[in-house]
């Protein structure tokens, strides 16, 4: 595997860490919202469902 494939691939991985995290950070400062666990699964159901047909090519 190369740098630039790797580093990538880390970036990614960073990103679908993260952007649950804030999603579920926001939810929790704003209780009004559904649980926040719910709106991190939500989040990370949608990033799979566009990332896996992309990955399966």
């Amino acid at each position: 595997m190369s740098t630039l494939t790797l580093i990538v691939v880390v970036l990614v991985a960073l990103a679908f860490v993260s952007v649950p995290g804030a999603l579920a950070y926001l939810a929790y400062r704003h209780p009004a919202a559904r649980g926040p666990m719910t709106v991190a699964i939500t989040a990370v159901a949608a990033m799979a469902s566009i990332v896996v047909p992309i990955a399966v090519r």
